[in-house]
Formats: structure tokens, C-alpha cells, sequence
């Protein structure tokens, strides 16, 4: 009987955090529809990155409080709190990941599918941030360039989408062009879940087992203008390549159980009728 009772919570409290991540986009969307034609271009970026930057931390906060989430971003609120642009490039096991980067990270600019312009949650948001859209190759690495050179922090996920294969895809190696033609770093962080929720083939509607337990850790920084860096680059070395092994090491040491492989396509697969998984 608890069981399924603790089965209906879970059920309700996924509810509850999808609605309220709806509401919180909402409530964002006018102001920024009023502001994106009124604001100078910087100026409007800044009070869109910060605008989005409150309203997920208040998400997150709220998961935290009423749908039994728990969240180790301290990592990564000590990396917020360095100076200095720099390409953050992470692993991506579920939707979440884009917004909890966002939540934290001072200034942070995404590199975003075309679609999510246009998107009635997210668009109005992300035009007034002046998150940059991946549809034609050279101006986005254009403006990624010119917002790292003013101080942003860029956001990669550099596999392009979900992970399919956990803990991860094959990587582009546009963050280490991007970074080396800014002259700045990348930072990786490692995002670990108790539950592949949201992954590639979970369903919306689908409730993951509770608590769901996030954690972002920190891991390598690469200067990318450093002797040994440009010796890899003249030998040929494919900075995407460089990234997938260094996940996948790095990754596999203290990877969250439910994301390996096996464990995944287990919680994946459609409950039988009459039993709870």
C-alpha cells in the first residue's frame, strides 16, 4: 500500500515540476516579448541571461522543496563564482542539463537548436539573451567568438543532443575551435543522475523513481593556448575525440548506477501492466 501510494507522489510531483517549469517560462515570456525591441542588444542580454539565470534557480529550488529533488551544484556555484569567460563543455543525460547550467553560471550564453527561437516557452527568453542559434555554422562561431571576447560564459554540450549511449556520444570538437580563436579555456563539468529522467528515450509524462539525485561536478580545465596544446593541434588532434575520451574516463570512475548502459535500458523499458517499477 505505501508503495503505491509513494508510486502516486512520484506521479504528482512530476506533474507539478513540469507545470511549474511551464509557469515560470510563461510568466517570463511577456517581459521579455516587451523588452527585446526596447533594450540595446547588451544590455537586453544581460537582463535576459539574468532574468533566466533567477527564474531556473527558482525552479530548481522548488523541485528541491515540494517533488523530493536534491541537487549538488556546489562545484559548480564555486566555478560561477571565478572571473574570466571560458567555454563550458558537459556531458548530456536529460533535459535538465541546459537549465541547471544556466541557474548557476554568471553571464552564460547557449548554443541553441533554431527551433527553441520559436518555441512558446522558451523562445521569447532566449531572443532577449541572445542565445546563439546553431543553424548556419560560421556566424554561430562568429558570435560565440565575440561573446566570449566580452566576457561571456559559452555553454557546448558537445555530443549535440542527449545522450543516446551513456555515459557518452561521439563529440564535435566546435568548443576547442571556438576557444582557441577566443583565446579562453574550456571547463568541463560532469553531470551525474540517479535516473536517466528526461534522456533520450524517456518519456514527458513518465515519473522517474524519487528522489532524483543531480550532481555536477567539476573536471578538467584546458587551457587551450598552452605549448602542449598547440603540439596536439599541429599533430592533428581532434578536440572532439579528446573530449569523448576524457567523459568517458572520467565519467565511468563514479558514474551514478542507473546510468550505465544495462541499468539504463532496464528503467527505460515500459512497466508490465498491473506492476510498478
Amino acid at each position: 500500500m505505501l508503495h503505491r501510494l509513494w508510486r502516486i507522489y512520484e506521479a504528482v510531483a512530476t506533474l507539478a515540476g513540469l507545470l511549474l517549469l511551464a509557469l515560470i517560462c510563461l510568466t517570463w515570456t511577456l517581459p521579455a516579448l516587451l523588452l527585446y525591441p526596447l533594450l540595446p542588444e547588451k544590455t537586453g542580454a544581460r537582463v535576459g541571461r539574468m532574468g533566466i539565470r533567477l527564474g531556473f534557480r527558482l525552479y530548481l529550488a522548488l523541485l528541491s522543496l515540494l517533488c523530493a529533488c536534491r541537487f549538488d551544484l556546489r562545484e559548480l556555484d564555486e566555478l560561477a563564482r571565478e572571473p574570466g569567460p571560458r567555454v563550458v563543455v558537459a556531458n548530456h543525460p536529460s533535459l535538465m542539463d541546459a537549465l541547471i547550467l544556466a541557474s548557476r553560471l554568471p553571464n552564460a550564453v547557449c548554443i541553441m537548436k533554431g527551433a527553441i527561437a520559436h518555441n512558446l516557452l522558451l523562445g521569447a527568453g532566449a531572443r532577449l539573451a541572445r542565445y546563439i542559434v546553431n543553424d548556419a555554422p560560421l556566424p554561430m562561431l562568429r558570435r560565440a567568438v565575440r561573446e566570449l571576447q566580452d566576457g561571456a560564459t559559452l555553454i557546448i554540450f558537445p555530443e549535440g543532443t542527449r545522450t543516446v549511449t551513456p555515459p557518452v556520444d561521439a563529440c564535435a570538437s566546435t568548443a576547442g575551435v571556438m576557444a582557441r580563436r577566443a583565446g579562453v579555456p574550456v571547463q568541463t563539468l560532469l553531470i551525474e543522475m540517479s535516473s536517466p529522467y528526461l534522456g533520450k528515450r524517456w518519456p514527458l509524462w513518465r515519473p522517474p523513481a524519487l528522489p532524483l539525485k543531480v550532481r555536477v561536478r567539476r573536471g578538467a580545465c584546458w587551457p587551450m593556448e598552452d605549448p602542449q596544446d598547440r603540439q596536439e593541434r599541429a599533430d592533428g588532434d581532434d578536440f572532439g575525440q579528446r573530449l569523448r575520451a576524457y567523459f568517458s574516463e572520467a565519467l565511468a570512475s563514479e558514474l551514478a548506477p542507473s546510468l550505465h548502459p544495462a541499468a539504463a535500458a532496464q528503467e527505460i523499458r515500459p512497466p508490465q501492466t498491473g506492476t510498478y517499477s
